[in-house]
């Protein structure tokens, strides 16, 4: 059995792991792992599993060890490849019962550390983000996923896949609701309500069904990043897109907005245990209207 066979094996092995996920959570979650094995298989050759050997595995580390000093990317990249790879082949070799004694272990590079997004300005969103005209060449679909963000500090994926049934103007409190519909979310804290104001209800007063051109289909990051970068509009290199849930979630903390309402309302789990029903839509509201745009 090859690398590229055991591949396209994992696939049916792993299916229990994409039962939830939409098509598009589905290509997102193949890509990386063909990715991976496109790497693998370009330093050391399309092998047999009953051939790899260490000396293999660490060629493809001195690979990568190569591709980090010359600074072309990021520890943490080796490190997804590795894991990516490990992952397949161990359950490939679990589920075929093959018993291989796999060179797998001691691959990952230390202290790669994640890169943490900078968060916005206030100003530099107020300025210059919601600038007037300054949106404008932008889709209106993708321009009201951008200025629901503002207030909300959703994730992408999750405004992708709200709907109708998920958008609640006409309530008391108008607000949005988090869940888990033909896709999967990140955690099982993401399921939540988040009440909305300012420029994000504007937004979704524009787009009451939702987002139905990036539901399915291809993601909107991407497009946006592209669109903040190339009109200015990244406050700095290191900023993207959600660099404006950064921000949304420091402004909750600058104003000073209790840590259980903070967790609630961006989708975290809460660092200790959680008693009684949490906040009221009331009191998030109040809570989301001290800090919006």
């Amino acid at each position: 059995m090859t690398l590229s066979r055991a591949l396209e094996l994992y696939w049916q092995f792993a299916e229990e792991d994409t039962l939830d996920k939409s098509a598009d959570q589905v290509r997102r979650w193949r890509n990386p792992r063909i990715k991976a094995f496109r790497n693998l298989i370009s330093v050391v050759g399309d092998r047999p599993l009953t051939d790899l050997t260490r000396e293999d595995m660490l060629a493809f580390r001195d690979w990568w060890i190569e591709r980090v000093k010359s600074g072309q990317v990021q520890k943490q990249s080796a490190n997804k490849d590795f894991t990516y790879v490990s992952a397949v082949l161990r359950r490939v070799n679990d589920m075929m019962r093959l018993g291989l004694d796999l060179p797998l272990d001691r691959l990952a590079f230390r202290s790669a550390e994640k890169n943490r997004r900078p968060a916005f300005s206030t100003s530099w969103i107020t300025d210059r983000i919601l600038a007037p005209g300054a949106l404008d060449g932008l889709n209106l679909e993708a321009r009201c996923i951008l200025l629901g963000m503002v207030n909300t500090g959703y994730r992408l994926g999750e405004a992708e896949a709200l709907t109708r049934d998920q958008i609640r103007l006409d309530h008391d409190v108008p607000h949005i609701s988090i869940e888990p519909v033909e896709r999967q979310l990140k955690t099982r804290h993401s399921v939540r309500i988040v009440p909305l104001a300012g420029v994000s209800l504007e937004a979704f007063r524009s787009c009451p069904d939702g987002f139905p051109r990036y539901r399915q289909g291809a993601g909107v990051s991407n497009l946006l990043t592209k669109y903040l970068r190339n009109n200015k509009l990244l406050e700095t290199p290191e900023h993207s897109t959600y660099s404006l849930r950064h921000s949304f979630e420091d402004r909750l903390l600058a104003a000073g907005v209790d840590n259980r309402i903070r967790s609630d309302l961006m989708g975290h789990a809460f660092s200790r245990q959680k008693y009684g029903a949490g906040a009221s839509i009331e009191q998030m509201f109040e809570a989301i209207k001290l800090i919006s745009l």
